[in-house]
């Protein structure tokens, strides 16, 4: 199964460089869609619901301090994803790959997965809930009709 470094590597290898911040939110999204399409996770990893949004601890505790990660930057290999999963990864590119960080960030905090794992938690308050992936595919099934 590829992993969370694997899935940044190819991120990053279609879309160039960019913040860590996006990086982040296009691998939560790239997980949640995996889950919604083709019916499993995309990489083992777990995204926690932290105040700006859904954030991987390994991916993070890999580029912290880092504001631009570059595909030099990520020990992954885009290889390991599958043809299916590299269809996904692009489809997921394709719609939010333009937009920025913020922009991706403020998305996260008015869907039901990054919400209901910081239910009790005021804005800014530190979290480190899981989103499981189970209300990631259920709540992107329901707008993906």
């Amino acid at each position: 199964m590829a992993n969370v470094f694997d899935v940044a590597s190819y991120i990053l290898s279609k879309r160039g460089q960019m913040s860590a911040m996006k990086l982040q939110k296009l691998c939560y999204y790239a997980q949640a869609w995996s889950a919604v399409w083709d019916d499993c996770r995309l990489f083992p990893e777990e995204f926690e619901a932290w105040k700006n949004g859904p954030v991987c601890r390994p991916l993070y505790s890999r580029t912290r301090g880092q504001f631009i990660i570059t595909e030099e930057d990520e020990p992954g290999n885009p290889e390991e994803l599958t043809d299916e999963q590299k269809e996904t990864v692009d489809a997921v590119l394709d719609y939010y790959g333009d937009k920025d960080a913020q922009w991706l960030s403020r998305l996260t905090h008015m869907e039901d997965p990054w919400k209901q794992a910081r239910a009790g938690y005021k804005d800014g308050e530190h979290c480190e809930n899981i989103i499981s992936v189970e209300s990631m595919s259920e709540y992107y099934s329901s707008i993906n009709q």
